[in-house]
């Protein structure tokens, strides 16, 4: 062979291995893009004061590392001074940050909030998501709380009627009627929160509660409605400093956006510093996580569920212990052991890999979907 043959065919090689390499190069960024593409909110959740200045610092103070802020304070001041919220609402979206408003009763605010809410959309566009619309509907009903919804009831599905009836017309769809979207967080009941028609539940990551149960039950109730879901951190600790270190922080959130959600939110409040209970620390790992997120998303990980769970329709159980309530209003039954045992092993199994669905016909399409599906009625090997 010639040395022009040798040449020719080795610069042929040199194009085919340039050519892979570069595809190969144009695939991971396009992977990469299609990552940073997805549609994410992060942030805070002010709700330890009443004071429009206690906002415009926590903005300042995060508005270059997160895209959301929640107006969450129920201070008589933001009840009764419309321009006090205008103020504190108008410095946020001035920030590039997008906002959600807490409101309670209409009837305990000096001005009509539906009226709030269409100028709200009409000045903020796009940049106001929603109205959050009454807190843990699901962690008040099945541990007798305050405002537990329904106090009583003979059977599982009557309950599960009146319980999503009722967050359905008094909570959501006459807040849907002006605003964009109706958000709660909560730490059970997740389903039933989605049936009663909320656009999105904040799954509380709460105390040592497994982060991958709360996923499993929020994100396939999510999933079962076509809504989006998203996570809230808030207590560890019941005393001071309250919140989790900023390592872990940062090890949920971005757990949080591994497992598919669209929002995850650190909670404020009461005041223990300058921001309520957030300090450096956390603001280091917001800032961190902005950073991967944006510059190297393919580090906070991949985790969609293919493993599903099936437990019986309307059955409120609360899913902590074998002995947990089912709505607050039934003991344990003869089943909740072993659903509580079968998710634990599930769990151990399978990780963030499992979604935890009832059995209803609104499930039947989504199902398919799973490489592996799981009953209750079923021995788990």
């Amino acid at each position: 062979m010639t040395d022009l043959n040798h040449r020719v065919i080795l610069c042929a090689a040199l194009v085919f291995i340039a050519a892979v390499v570069l595809s190969l190069g144009l695939g991971l960024n396009w992977t990469e893009n299609q990552v940073i593409s997805r549609e994410f909110y992060v942030g805070v959740e002010y709700a330890y004061g009443g004071e429009v200045s206690e906002v415009k610092a926590l903005v300042d103070k995060v508005r270059d590392y997160t895209n959301l802020f929640i107006m969450g304070s129920v201070d008589d001041n933001f009840k009764a001074n419309r321009s006090a919220l205008d103020e504190a609402c108008d410095y946020i979206v001035d920030a590039k940050l997008h906002l959600i408003v807490l409101f309670t009763g209409s009837d305990q605010y000096s001005y009509s909030i539906f009226d709030w809410m269409i100028k709200a959309e009409q000045k903020y566009s796009d940049q106001f998501l929603g109205v959050y619309r009454y807190d843990e509907p699901g962690g008040n009903q099945i541990d007798t709380g305050s405002t537990m919804l329904i106090k009583s009831g003979s059977n599982y599905t009557g309950v599960a009627q009146n319980y999503t009836n009722t967050i359905k017309t008094i909570f959501v769809d006459n807040y849907l009627k002006t605003a964009p979207r109706i958000f709660t967080a909560d730490y059970g009941l997740y389903w039933f929160d989605y049936k009663g028609n909320y656009s999105t539940v904040f799954v509380e990551y709460v105390g040592n509660e497994s982060r991958t149960r709360h996923i499993a039950l929020g994100r396939a109730a999510a999933e079962t409605f076509a809504k989006d879901w998203g996570v809230i951190v808030t207590w560890k600790y019941e005393q001071p400093p309250y919140l989790e270190n900023g390592a872990e922080l940062y090890k949920d959130l971005s757990l949080a956006y591994a497992c598919g959600a669209k929002y995850a939110v650190v909670f404020s409040y009461p005041q223990t510093g300058d921001y309520g209970i957030l300090t450096d620390d956390h603001f280091g790992a917001l800032e961190k996580f902005w950073d991967a997120l944006h510059n190297n998303p393919g580090s906070l990980g991949f985790s969609p569920a293919n493993v599903a769970y099936v437990v019986p329709a309307d059955y409120g159980f609360g899913f902590r212990r074998p002995d947990d309530t089912i709505w607050g209003l039934f003991t344990a039954d003869g089943l909740s052991e072993k659903i509580y045992t079968d998710v634990e092993t599930l769990i151990d199994r399978y990780g963030t890999q499992l979604n935890i669905f009832y059995d209803d016909p609104q499930t039947n399409g989504i199902l398919k979907n799973y490489r592996e599906i799981f009953y209750w009625n079923q021995t788990i090997p």
